[in-house]
């Protein structure tokens, strides 16, 4: 079973990103790791118990890291972070929680993520959820002219 820690650097080496954007401790460690390795990447620090106030960042990010943060936040400030980071455009967002600390698989999902992995450090166990744009919403076969009732309407009409 894999740890946070080797979850985020997979992720990270994986997506390559010229711009990230860290919450939490691991986090932070992970991003400042890659950001002396690569020399240009554009690294944005949140801090675990304001993040908000650091929103909305002045770029889109390619990938934002959570980490250390929605176990020390109230549920619905929490749910405002990953909302703005997903609404601001964020590529790819990687959220570590432990479970018990209010967060369920269904918030998650409520929001776009997916369970990743289910991980463990130190005997304490974590679930990797992640989000990214270019998956999110897959495109559907019926969404076409073809399977129109007036498929000669098609881009001409908006109501």
């Amino acid at each position: 079973m894999a740890t946070p820690q080797q979850a985020f650097a997979r992720l990270v080496d994986t997506v390559q990103p010229q711009s990230l954007l860290v919450c939490g401790a691991l986090a932070r460690k992970i991003g400042t790791h890659w950001q002396l390795h690569t020399g240009n990447t554009r690294l944005t620090t949140l801090t675990e118990t304001a993040p908000d106030d650091a929103l909305p960042v002045s770029e889109i990010q390619d990938l934002a890291l959570v980490s250390d943060t929605l176990e020390h936040l109230p549920k619905a400030q929490g749910q405002i972070l990953l909302g703005q980071l997903r609404n601001y455009g964020t590529h790819q967002i990687a959220v570590v929680v432990e479970p018990d600390h209010g967060w369920s698989f269904t918030d998650f999902i409520a929001l776009g993520f997916r369970r990743q992995a289910e991980l463990e450090s130190d005997g304490a166990p974590s679930t990797l959820y992640t989000y990214n744009i270019d998956t999110y919403n897959h495109k559907r076969a019926w969404n076409n002219p073809d399977n129109w009732a007036n498929p000669e309407m098609w881009g001409k009409a908006w109501w």
